[in-house]
């Protein structure tokens, strides 16, 4: 993994409305109960004491101007996802497209836990002792003022390159989609395959059904040489909610004062000639000489 900077500046609008990924961090930060620490933190970080962040590897370094000459410096990680769990949450993220579209469009899916759920590990810290951090400053508390300046920035961070988390946890951003392209594509070669492998199966028992009966010859398909029983033969008006006008529901009628029932009146003569116009034909397909018999 290749080193990389990251910003020691706080943006003017400060942290506030901020994607939820952004939120969820600062709200981690904000459960340290020593306040007044992060009060001191946040002044660092504001103040340009914080006067650098990188990775390295996995790892985040930084240095921070405290009270003596010289800068103190911080170290902060995660624990890390082995391969065999990185795998699993490949194959899960792999399973949902929108996720790899949000991941691609650099925006973090407000259920990706759900991807990591399966190794029984997180991406979001659950809490702050989560966060493994080491200042050289005389400060025993854990974390002091410059490891939590650093947490302040880190936020800021996060609002550009939700990445910054997959990378803590062992993942950096061209490896994890690279794998996930790969999965993806892997995927739906297999489901390709598949869907290859029943046609095949589909056109050869066809092919052998066409070829062993009657299908085989076309004029048995549409041909029918026996008469009909005229007592089987029962011609009835359509039901008036399949005609075509209450299908097509209400028209865009012109509408006079006048004449209230106007509209009413020209949807029901018009359904009843439909009706009318529908048996003609019936009667005229079937050839039948005299239409008023077996008419119900």
């Amino acid at each position: 993994m290749t080193n990389q900077e990251i910003t020691t500046a706080i943006g003017t609008e400060g942290l506030g409305e901020q994607s939820w990924w952004v939120q969820q961090w600062m709200e981690l930060i904000n459960s340290y109960r020593y306040k007044k620490r992060l009060e001191r933190a946040w002044n660092y970080a504001r103040q340009g004491n914080v006067l650098s962040i990188r990775f390295e590897g996995r790892r985040i370094h930084a240095r921070v101007q405290g009270t003596e000459k010289e800068p103190y410096k911080i170290k902060l990680w995660l624990d890390v996802l082995d391969d065999e769990d990185w795998s699993y949450v490949i194959d899960a993220l792999a399973q949902k497209a929108k996720w790899s579209a949000q991941l691609l469009a650099g925006v973090m899916p407000n259920d990706i836990e759900k991807a990591f759920a399966s190794t029984g590990k997180r991406l979001f810290p659950f809490n702050l002792q989560e966060i493994k951090s080491e200042c050289t400053c005389p400060d025993k508390a854990n974390p002091c003022k410059h490891v939590s300046a650093i947490y302040f920035l880190m936020g800021e961070q996060f609002k550009e390159d939700p990445f910054i988390l997959f990378r803590l946890r062992g993942r950096d951003k061209n490896k994890l989609l690279s794998d996930l392209a790969q999965k993806r594509i892997h995927g739906h070669k297999k489901n390709f395959e598949k869907v290859k492998r029943h046609t095949h199966t589909l056109h050869k028992i066809t092919n052998e059904f066409i070829g062993n009966s009657i299908m085989s010859n076309p004029d048995h398909w549409w041909s029918y040489k026996y008469n009909l029983d005229d007592d089987l033969v029962v011609i009835t008006t359509s039901p008036e909610e399949t005609t075509g006008p209450s299908i097509a529901g209400e028209l865009p009628l012109a509408k006079d004062p006048k004449f209230p029932e106007s509209q009413k009146t020209f949807i029901k003569n018009l359904i009843s000639h439909s009706q009318i116009q529908g048996e003609k034909a019936m009667l005229q397909a079937m050839s039948i000489k005299n239409p008023t018999t077996n008419m119900h």
